[in-house]
């Protein structure tokens, strides 16, 4: 009695036909992959976005034969123009660090004051800045980092973007995958299927079964794997917390692209579902 109720819960033996561990350790292995591709996309935007709010709003000025007169009295007026929301004055031990890797430890050239800007609005034009500054202070210089923030910019879409073609990229082999399961189930089961279908079975119904089956298979495999992928993610995400910002570092596990890794199991039983309707339905038509 117990062989008929399980024999007419899976009447064409897909427990056997189809096993339980290849196919969900091929889609785990997928499933890291692609958490991996989204990691990257998530960091790849959040350091466009943090390099286009924070340094296209940065500005350097450059006080030619600065004393400390002229340096004060440069900060100043920084200081009461509305568009600058922040001037400091960079210390000269601090300069000399910076230069030190391409001018030594005593450059042989008078050092410029540097001061730091920060400015209100990223569309504000330095070059306005600086002509109003050199009247204060004549021989002031204002740099700009933009180019160099579209240049970084630019680098990370590019990033981003590669991180979504591994996407797809993984979602494209993991429908193979599935296929090539599906149709070594088929062939495994070929004659109870085929009597199946002779005594009036439909396709649908025999697909839908292949389907679910398959369906659960590489949702519980893109599960293993999303889960596996957790502590290497953090891991990841703790190490590039400078880059990012201090917040992250304070707790990495909130720095993980959640919403992507949830969805991996759901996406799995989708691909996996569909691939395999597919395919079984192929297979079908081609019965005599």
């Amino acid at each position: 009695m117990a062989r008929r109720r399980r024999y007419s819960r899976d009447p064409l033996g897909l427990r056997r036909a189809l096993s339980g561990l290849l196919l969900p350790g091929l889609v785990a292995a997928m499933a890291l992959l692609a958490a991996l591709a989204l990691a990257g996309a998530q960091g790849a935007a959040t350091l466009a976005e943090r390099w286009q709010r924070g340094a296209a709003a940065a500005v350097t000025v450059q006080i030619p034969d600065a004393d400390a007169v002229r340096l004060d009295r440069a900060v100043a007026a920084l200081r009461q123009m509305p568009e600058v929301a922040e001037a400091e004055a960079m210390e000269p031990e601090r300069l000399a660090a910076l230069l030190r890797p391409w001018l030594g430890e005593s450059p042989a050239i008078a050092m410029p004051g540097v001061i730091e800007l920060r400015l209100r609005d990223q569309r504000t034009d330095p070059v306005l800045i600086g002509d109003r500054l050199a009247n204060v202070v004549p021989g002031a210089m204002v740099e700009a980092h933009g180019l160099w923030v579209q240049r970084l910019a630019a680098l990370a879409r590019s990033l981003q973007a590669i991180a979504l073609g591994v996407l797809l990229l993984v979602a494209v082999v993991a429908a193979a995958v599935v296929a090539v399961a599906t149709r070594a189930g088929l062939a495994a089961r070929r004659n109870a299927i085929e009597v199946l279908h002779g005594l009036g079975a439909r396709d649908g119904d025999i697909a839908g079964r292949f389907a679910r089956r398959v369906g659960l298979l590489a949702a519980t495999g893109a599960l293993v794997g999303a889960g596996i992928s957790v502590p290497a993610l953090a891991l990841l995400v703790d190490l590039a917390g400078p880059w990012v910002g201090a917040e992250s570092r304070l707790h990495s596990l909130a720095g993980l692209p959640w919403a992507g890794l949830l969805a991996l199991p759901p996406v799995a039983y989708l691909v996996g579902w569909a691939t395999a309707q597919a395919t079984v339905r192929r297979w079908l038509h081609q019965l005599p």
